[in-house]
């Protein structure tokens, strides 16, 4: 099968930016290919590997590689995503980030060359003290004693190879109690949510503005043999939806997820507070290092407490308690 391949080149700061872009189009066939500071950064820490391209370990420029079959609406699609990625290029003053050149390049493929191929590269790998990130065709010994998390590149992005959803991740094993409940604001693949119920959680609620995401985190939930009766994933913008804001402030839950953008934190910072218990947690990440103050003078503002700031490269978490 012939498969058109969509080439955007970035930067390590503008790949999730782009695979955004990707994923409102509906485009979820993708695979990523890392830079060089990257690549030798993942090369010092042996516990960690390559996402999903091949051609990773020769490519030094940041790109992500979207996919679609030819016998679809190829032109287009190819001009949407031309056209998304224009958009993309116009917003670089607002977005404060360097996301890259942005130059798109498209080619015909065949479908073993990227669905199998990348395999070789995304392997199993720890997080934490309890969790193993595994693709779903990797076999897991007997005597593994970590909670396994099974998640497949190219279905929604969030693999816990980027240092957002790692950081997560670690804050969401060591915050966590058995029988808490959990809200998780812009869920994506579903990544933390079902984490959280893997390691405990009695109830999840999931939410994104994109169908495809939620549909893809309960196929995630699914696959991860995730109790249905305690894991709801829900499509709905609680920003701009007061019902549906409501529906989230009235459940009052023990820990709050955000792995999004900081304005989108900035923007949840007074909602937040009103979803949490007392005691509660927010676990919010995907803050770039020079907005930090910022998104945290935000959460304080709001009436949280930040109790612990982690830093990935350029990338920053934060745990923050309502007292």
């Amino acid at each position: 099968m012939k498969w058109k391949e969509i080439t955007v080149e970035t930067s390590e700061e503008g790949i999730e930016i782009v695979l955004a872009r990707f994923d409102m189009l509906g485009i979820t066939q993708v695979s990523i290919v890392q830079g060089q500071n990257e690549i030798e950064g993942l090369l010092r820490a042996n516990e960690k590997t390559w996402d999903y391209a091949e051609d990773a370990a020769l490519n030094t420029r940041p790109a992500v590689k979207a996919y679609f079959s030819e016998a679809g609406p190829d032109e287009e699609m190819e001009r949407l995503v031309r056209e998304s990625v224009s958009q993309l290029d116009a917003m670089r003053n607002d977005i404060g980030l360097d996301i890259g050149s942005l130059k798109v390049e498209v080619k015909t493929v065949d479908e073993e060359d990227w669905a199998n191929n990348w395999k070789a590269y995304f392997k199993p790998f720890n997080i934490g003290e309890r969790l193993l990130v595994c693709p779903s065709w990797e076999k897991v010994p007997e005597t593994e004693t970590r909670k396994v998390l099974r998640i497949d590149p190219g279905m929604a992005f969030g693999t816990g190879t980027h240092n957002t959803t790692r950081m997560c991740l670690e804050l969401i094993e060591k915050t966590l109690k058995k029988g808490d409940t959990v809200a998780d604001l812009g869920c994506g693949s579903g990544i933390l949510s079902i984490a959280a119920s893997l390691l405990g959680a009695e109830r999840t609620d999931a939410v994104d503005i994109d169908p495809v995401a939620v549909r893809v985190a309960l196929e995630n939930a699914e696959i991860n043999g995730v109790d249905p009766e305690k894991y709801f994933a829900m499509v709905g913008d609680i920003l701009a939806d007061k019902a549906f804001e409501q529906r989230f402030t009235n459940a009052k839950y023990d820990i709050v997820l955000a792995n999004i953008v900081a304005n989108v934190i900035i923007a949840f910072a007074p909602v937040i507070p009103r979803m949490l218990k007392k005691g509660g947690a927010l676990i919010a990440s995907g803050i770039i290092d020079d907005r930090l103050d910022e998104v945290a003078k935000s959460l304080t503002d709001g009436g949280l407490e930040i109790k612990e700031v982690v830093a990935g490269d350029d990338w920053r978490a934060i745990l923050a308690i309502k007292p």
